[in-house]
């Protein structure tokens, strides 16, 4: 059956084969879309450890969270809160998100959206850009080096944030060669799907400063954030415990507090 990132990726890899828009033009319309609101740029500017709040109905090994959420009531909550961001899942197989989901986000608040989803090709970067996105999600592990290097510099041309996604500190390396300034590190590994809490700590010494660092998954509460401000992140992406919240503005504002 394989791991779940290997089931993820196949789907995301067949149906991009499938796919036979003209990449020139998807190029040029993405290049036509009106101006990002600076991802990265709002991380940076924020005093303390920034949050990217999650709009996540499901996902693969815990099922479904939040499955009617609301996402303009959750991104307008989340602003009230005091994220810097916002991160939606648009895959609909496998965490039942979708492009919409982004689109209604984005339009309930003034914060910058990152697409979280597999983007395994040039007109993945392309769509984030055509939907709104401000940054889109470049995982190490699902990519090779050359197309890793290749989607960041797309991303680039597109005005667009690649967050570039790594697990370990061979795949942090990776990240920097192609260029990388904004990381994320995985807390969750994307083969057994498990969270090791101590993984972000041991990572963060192999990113070099001027790189706005990011610590995601198994961040439950905001006795995480003293712990993370200490490994020198500058951001943590927060998912399931707000979406699973009965007060995501009250617990994203605790995590603020917690980060300054």
């Amino acid at each position: 059956m394989g791991t779940y990132l290997d089931r993820i990726l196949a789907a995301h890899r067949a149906a991009a084969s499938a796919d036979h828009r003209d990449l020139d033009g998807l190029v040029a319309a993405a290049r036509a879309a009106p101006p990002t609101r600076g991802f990265a740029r709002a991380l940076a500017a924020e005093p303390g450890v920034s949050v990217i709040a999650e709009v996540k109905r499901a996902s693969p090994s815990r099922g479904a969270l939040a499955a009617d959420l609301d996402p303009a009531g959750l991104a307008a909550a989340y602003e009230s809160g005091g994220a810097a961001c916002l991160s939606v899942l648009t895959d609909v197989e496998f965490f039942s998100g979708s492009p919409g989901d982004l689109s209604a986000a984005r339009a309930a608040s003034r914060l910058p959206v990152l697409r979280k989803d597999f983007t395994v090709g040039p007109a993945d970067v392309c769509d984030a850009r055509l939907i709104g996105a401000d940054a889109v999600l470049l995982i190490a592990a699902a990519l090779s080096p050359l197309e890793l290097e290749e989607l960041a510099g797309l991303a680039a041309q597109l005005g667009i944030d690649a967050l570039v996604e790594v697990h370990d500190e061979e795949e942090a390396a990776v990240a920097l060669a192609a260029g990388a300034t904004l990381v994320g590190v995985n807390q969750r590994d994307l083969v057994t799907f498990e969270v090791d809490t101590t993984r972000a700590e041991r990572v963060a010494s192999a990113l070099p400063e001027g790189v706005v660092a990011v610590a995601e998954s198994g961040i439950r509460g905001p006795q995480d954030l003293s712990r993370l401000a200490a490994a020198g992140f500058d951001a943590v992406l927060v998912g399931e415990a707000l979406v699973t919240s009965p007060d995501p503005a009250g617990a994203v504002a605790a995590l603020r507090e917690a980060g300054r």
